[in-house]
């Protein structure tokens, strides 16, 4: 249907609202004109909205079940009004309870069950708290519909069982109609879009209508025709409008904020419907769904409280945890060591211990971070197996872990290597493992802050004698590669300090600035096994000479990785001649998949080439070698890497290049 065929029919429906209106207000009267307008516009405002609420309710795709409900309810209420107009209202003393009564009950049924169907459409899915809000305020709001209305109709608990029961089938439809309209807008977090509001007021319409109707034929006073019955076709059209809004779905996270202020209001008017009822008369109905609005309330203060309760503990586990391996972070460390440091004594020594992870950088850029991650994982709940019987293993952040033992231990204790062994990863040629540091407390220390301080410098001392035995290993490599090459080692030295200066530049931490400049020293040690013939040739290579050429960095990684510790420097020295576009070699790797370290070596490699004479070439200025760095960017190499080099060598505070 096109929207402006949508657009002319509800224009006509307003019209006809419009009409009946005004006859209201003017006083109907007998005669043909009167009826007409009272029975058969009234009909025809209502049948239209109930068509075009199921035309809407057939082109939806979402919502068209609930749809379909609402708009069957409200075909049974305007087919009881039919029968009424056709048949019931002409009889001098029409049947009571009849075939339209039967149909209008009906209606609500259908209703009910459309609006708990569209609710759960569109809030899917609702916690019982929502749930429990919705109900509250419902509850609150037909309390004091009934201790308003109820009163009045007194009379008609009067006569045969059945006469009775269909005459408070009304009052009591309606008042459960109200509860779920003011449900569903506390479930919609109170939230007047244009869809619910008109939902809602269409609904309440009708609520009013049927109440004003009771109270009106209970005293006596009803007319027909007269503003009363405006408000059912009103409901029928604001209902139908309402089918044709676009909506958007909302999430329970989205309706979970704002409805407890409004649920405390609706419970605070429910004690006020029993306080009133301490010094005057309040209806039985209004009394019980006022005591059932606070006993709802009261169970969702329960949950709330549980609700806390738990998210305190939630709270309160996460502060004290760190969430990549389960183990205690630094905080649960601190509370704990205070404890320690108090209650230990000459005779009831405890222990720290600090770890930090050696090989985990060159683990993690080999593998990726998602590894990295798991490897964190596995190392964490490891440690904390093999220190379970002794005492706490807690993660300090990146790659420290730390212990805190029941008793004293030295650094040669069996509780120590069992860590140390818990804390290794053997995957060559990335393998992991650690160096520590160990504190007694309280002959060490006798505070926590202290403690750690200490452990960590003496971790880092042990770490920095492992160091000592890599800087023994390249000095080695160095002197080799001196006696056989002088030139190819002053090369390497002056590609080693600018790479120190490129990996400073881009923010690298210590460890992976040695690894890049132990790499940058070594990246072309693998040439000591290219022959002299190739190596001093004076022209350009052939395709056999340069595949010699390509070998060297494979045979170097070899030589370098004969030192274990140096691995990690000889996965750099391998990939240090891969280009970023991928034609590189000796793996043909591309991108970020080439190491860092091995990038910035290949970047201060070539530019130390162009820079500097060789057999077959005169060296090239600064700005014509930096202009072929430009020009390569993101092929040959990482522009990232070149803008980095090309801010070294400009620097004026850079002594490595001449300008």
């Amino acid at each position: 249907m096109s929207p402006r065929i949508v657009r002319t029919v509800f224009a006509v429906l307003a019209l006809g609202l419009t009409v009946h209106a005004v006859h209201a207000l003017i006083g109907p009267g007998d005669g043909p004109i009167d009826h007409a307008i009272a029975s058969w516009v009234y009909t025809a405002v209502m049948w239209v909205g109930t068509a075009m609420c199921l035309v809407a309710a057939a082109l939806r795709r979402r919502e068209r079940g609930a749809w379909a409900l609402i708009g069957l309810g409200m075909l049974l209420w305007s087919g009881g009004d039919l029968v009424w107009t056709l048949w019931l209202g002409d009889l001098e003393n029409p049947p009571y309870p009849s075939v339209a009564d039967g149909l209008y009950l009906g209606s609500y049924v259908a209703i009910y069950v459309g609006l708990l169907v569209l609710l759960r459409a569109r809030l899917r899915p609702i916690r019982p708290a929502q749930w429990l809000d919705g109900a509250v305020g419902g509850l609150a709001a037909a309390a004091v519909v009934a201790a308003l209305v109820f009163p009045a109709l007194a009379g008609i608990t009067e006569g045969d069982t059945i006469d009775v029961a269909f005459n408070l089938a009304y009052p009591v439809c309606d008042v459960l109609l109200l509860t779920l309209i003011v449900m569903a807008f506390g479930l919609n977090r109170w939230r007047v879009d244009r869809s619910w509001l008109l939902l809602g007021l269409g609904q309440l319409a009708n609520v009013v209508a049927d109440s004003a109707f009771s109270y009106q034929s209970a005293v006596g006073t009803y007319v027909a025709g007269s503003w009363v019955d405006t408000l059912w076709p009103l409901g029928a059209t604001l209902t139908a409008i309402a089918a044709w809004q676009a909506v958007r779905r909302g999430r329970v996270e989205e309706v979970a904020g704002r409805t407890l202020p409004l649920t405390a209001t609706f419970a605070a008017i429910a004690l006020a419907v029993l306080v009133i009822g301490q010094f005057t008369t309040v209806h039985l109905a209004a009394a019980l769904l006022a005591t059932a609005a606070l006993i709802v309330a009261g169970a969702r203060g329960a949950m709330l409280f549980r609700e806390n309760l738990r998210l305190l503990r939630s709270s309160r586990h996460e502060s004290l945890t760190d969430g990549l391996t389960g183990l205690g972070n630094r905080r649960a460390l601190m509370r704990d060591l205070d404890d320690a440091a108090e209650q230990a004594t000459a005779a009831e020594r405890r222990s720290l211990a600090l770890f930090d992870l050696d090989g985990f950088k060159q683990y993690n850029d080999a593998f990726g971070h998602a590894a990295g991650d798991a490897l964190l994982q596995r190392l964490g709940i490891d440690l904390a197996a093999a220190v379970a019987d002794h005492g706490s293993a807690y993660r300090l952040g990146g790659d420290e872990f730390c212990v805190l033992l029941d008793r004293h231990a030295a650094a040669d204790d069996p509780i120590i290597d069992a860590a140390l062994a818990a804390l290794a990863e053997p995957a060559d040629p990335f393998a992991v493992d650690a160096s520590f540091g160990i504190v007694s407390l309280p002959a060490d220390s006798d505070n926590a802050a202290d403690a750690l301080r200490l452990a960590d410098h003496r971790m880092y001392a042990l770490k920095h004698g492992r160091r000592g035995t890599k800087g023994e290993a390249r000095e080695v490599l160095l002197a080799v590669l001196g006696e056989r090459e002088p030139d190819l080692q002053r090369h390497m030295h002056d590609v080693a300090q600018l790479a120190r200066a490129v990996g400073t530049h881009l923010g690298l931490d210590a460890e992976d600035l040695d690894v890049v400049v132990r790499a940058a020293e070594l990246h072309d040690i693998g040439k000591v096994a290219v022959p002299d013939t190739i190596l001093h040739k004076p022209g350009p290579l052939d395709e056999a000479e340069w595949s010699f050429i390509r070998q060297h960095t494979i045979i170097g990684e070899r030589i370098v990785g004969a030192a274990e510790a140096l691995r990690s420097v000889g996965s750099v020295v391998r990939a240090s001649h891969e280009r970023w576009d991928g034609g590189g070699y000796p793996d043909g790797l591309a991108g970020e998949a080439i190491p860092l370290g091995a990038r910035i070596v290949f970047a201060c490699d070539a530019w130390d080439a162009m820079t500097c004479d060789r057999g077959y070439r005169t060296a090239l200025s600064v700005q014509q070698a930096a202009g072929e760095l430009r020009a390569n960017a993101g092929t040959q190499f990482d522009a990232d890497v070149v803008a980095a080099v090309l801010a070294v060598v400009f620097d004026a505070n850079y002594a490595g290049v001449s300008r």
